[in-house]
C-alpha cells in the first residue's frame, strides 16, 4: 500500500530583489485613508455649515427667473389702408414720431360732410330762433289788439247805462274780444311749440348743434389718426405693418419696447415666501454676462397669486384627480437704471437670483412700484380734441350769420312797459309779462290776460234765440266784462 505524498504548505521564499507587503502594513495603510477621508469630509461639513449659517441661510436662491419690461403696442385707432410704413424692427423711434400712414381720402371726405352738417345744423337752429322772434312779435300785436278791445268794452259799457250805446255794440266787442282771446291762444301755442324746441338753451349750446359738433370732432379724430405715431420712445420689434395691408381698429401694427425701464420676475416656491418682504435686496446675474457681472437689484412686491391662479386654462383640483403640485408666485424685482444703461440686457434673458432674505424689509402688504417712468403715459393725442373744438367753433361761428346783424335782439311783449332781453331770447326763456290795462272811467281794472274764454256768449242769431231781449248776451259766472256793475 502506497501513501500519497501532501503538497507542503510552506510559503515558497520570495524571489530574490522582491519585497512583501506584511497585510497589516495594507490595512494600516487603508485606515490612514479612511481617516483622512473622513476628516476632510467632516471639515467640509463644518465649513459648509459655518457657511450655511452665516451667510447662505439668508439668502433665497432661485434660476427660474426672467428679465421683463413694457412692451408697449402700436394699433391702428382708425380703419384704412396702409400706404406708408416708415418704422422697422431694431429701429429707435422717438415718441411722437410718425411711423404707419393711412389712406386718407375716405377720412377726409367724412370731415368734409360732418362740417356741413354742422353749418346746416346751425342755420337751421338760428332760423328756429328767429320764427320764435317773429311769433313773439305776433302774439304782441295780438295782444295789444285784445287790450284795446277790452278798452272799449269798458267805455262801452260805461256808457251803456245812459243809452249812448246799443246792446247790439256791446255784443259786437264781446264778440270780437273771443276771437282776439283764441288768436292769441293760438300764437301763445305755436310759441309754446317753439320753446320746446328751442326753450331753454341758445343757438351754439342746442343739443342738434352739439350732436352735430361732436360728429365733426369724431370725423376729425379719424381723419388725424390716419397717420400712427409712436406712443412713447423705444426700439421697434414684432412688426407686422405692410403696405396695402386693410386695417381696423385695434389691430396691432408693431410694438415698442423702452430697453431704459427693465426688472426681474423671479418665481419662487411657495415654500420659499414666507421672508420674503419687499425693500429687500437681490444679486442677478444674467445669463448674458453669467458670472462676469452681478445686478443689484431690490423687491419692489409679491404679485397676489400664483401662476395658475393667472392661466388661460386655470387648474381643477375638485375633479378628484389630484396631484400635489407646488406652486410658484412671482416676485417682482427692480433694477437700477445706471446698471442696465452700463450693460444693456433684453426682456426674456434668464437669469439666477438671490433674495437677501436677512434683512427686515417692508410689510407683505406694501409694494414699492410705481409707475413712473416714461413709457406710462403719453401726450401725442393731447392736441387732438383741442384742435377739433376750434374747428368746430370757427365752423358754428361762420354760420351763425344773425349774431353781429342784433336779429336776435329785444323781443317785445304785449305790454309796453315789458321786454325781454336777447339772451333770454336766445336762451327761450321769454314768456309774456304780466299786463295791466290803465285805469277807465267806471275804476274798473281789466286783470292779466287769462287763456280761458272770459265769457261764453254766442253769437246772436234769431231764429235759435228764444230770448226776449234777442240783443242782450247771455251770462254765465265767466261774463265778468258784461256785468253792468
Amino acid at each position: 500500500m502506497t501513501t500519497t505524498p501532501t503538497p507542503s504548505t510552506t510559503t515558497p521564499p520570495p524571489a530574490p530583489g522582491s519585497t512583501r507587503i506584511h497585510p497589516k502594513v495594507i490595512r494600516a495603510r487603508r485606515n490612514r485613508r479612511l481617516l483622512i477621508m473622513a476628516g476632510l469630509v467632516l471639515i467640509s461639513t463644518i465649513v459648509y455649515l459655518n457657511y450655511w449659517w452665516t451667510h447662505d441661510r439668508f439668502w433665497v436662491r432661485t434660476d427660474n427667473a426672467y428679465v421683463t419690461g413694457n412692451l408697449v403696442p402700436v394699433a391702428a385707432q382708425a380703419s384704412g389702408i396702409v400706404t406708408q410704413v416708415l418704422a422697422e424692427e431694431t429701429q429707435f423711434v422717438n415718441r411722437g414720431d410718425l411711423m404707419i400712414r393711412l389712406d386718407e381720402h375716405l377720412a377726409y371726405a367724412a370731415l368734409g360732410r360732418a362740417r356741413g352738417r354742422l353749418g346746416e345744423e346751425v342755420r337751421r337752429i338760428a332760423a328756429l330762433f328767429m320764427t320764435r322772434k317773429q311769433l313773439a312779435e305776433k302774439l304782441a300785436s295780438r295782444s295789444a289788439r285784445l287790450d284795446l278791445a277790452l278798452h272799449d268794452l269798458a267805455r262801452y259799457r260805461t256808457a251803456a247805462a245812459s243809452g249812448a250805446v246799443s246792446k247790439q255794440i256791446l255784443q259786437n266787442t264781446s264778440d270780437k274780444i273771443l276771437s282776439l282771446e283764441a288768436d292769441v291762444r293760438e300764437t301763445r301755442a305755436e310759441l309754446d311749440t317753439l320753446d320746446a324746441q328751442v326753450g331753454g338753451t341758445t343757438i351754439m349750446a342746442h343739443p342738434a348743434v352739439e350732436l352735430a359738433k361732436h360728429q365733426l370732432i369724431d370725423a376729425y379724430l379719424e381723419y388725424t389718426r390716419q397717420q400712427i405715431k409712436a406712443p412713447i420712445s423705444g426700439y421697434v420689434a414684432k412688426r407686422k405693418a405692410q403696405v396695402g395691408d386693410r386695417v381696423q381698429p385695434g389691430a396691432q401694427l408693431m410694438t415698442i419696447v423702452p430697453l431704459d425701464h427693465l426688472w426681474v420676475e423671479a418665481n419662487l416656491r411657495e415654500t420659499e415666501l414666507q421672508h420674503i418682504r419687499p425693500g429687500q435686496t437681490a444679486l442677478v446675474n444674467v445669463g448674458l454676462y453669467g458670472s462676469q457681472y452681478t445686478f443689484h437689484g431690490t423687491v419692489e412686491g409679491l404679485v397676489p397669486g400664483s401662476g395658475s391662479a393667472f392661466a388661460l386654462l386655470p387648474p381643477d383640483n375638485a375633479t378628484g384627480n389630484f396631484i400635489h403640485i407646488v406652486e410658484r408666485v412671482p416676485v417682482r424685482i427692480a433694477l437700477p437704471k445706471h446698471e442696465i444703461l452700463e450693460h444693456p440686457i433684453r426682456p426674456g434673458l434668464s437669469t439666477v437670483t438671490m433674495i437677501n432674505i436677512g434683512e427686515t424689509g417692508q410689510s407683505v402688504w406694501t409694494s414699492t412700484a410705481a409707475p413712473s417712468t416714461a413709457e406710462y403715459a403719453t401726450d401725442v393725442y393731447a392736441d387732438e380734441l383741442p384742435t377739433a373744438e376750434a374747428m368746430a367753433k370757427e365752423v358754428m361761428a361762420s354760420n351763425l350769420v344773425v349774431a353781429d346783424s342784433g336779429a336776435l335782439g329785444n323781443l317785445p311783449v304785449a305790454d309796453e312797459q315789458a321786454s325781454a332781453s336777447q339772451t333770454e331770447m336766445e336762451q327761450g326763456t321769454w314768456r309774456k309779462a304780466s299786463t295791466a290795462a290803465p285805469a277807465v272811467e267806471s275804476a274798473v281794472k281789466l286783470n292779466r290776460f287769462n287763456p280761458a274764454p272770459r265769457s261764453s256768449a254766442p253769437q246772436y242769431r234769431p231764429e235759435t234765440s228764444p230770448s226776449p231781449t234777442p240783443l242782450s248776451p247771455s251770462l254765465d259766472s265767466r261774463s265778468e266784462l258784461l256785468d253792468p256793475k
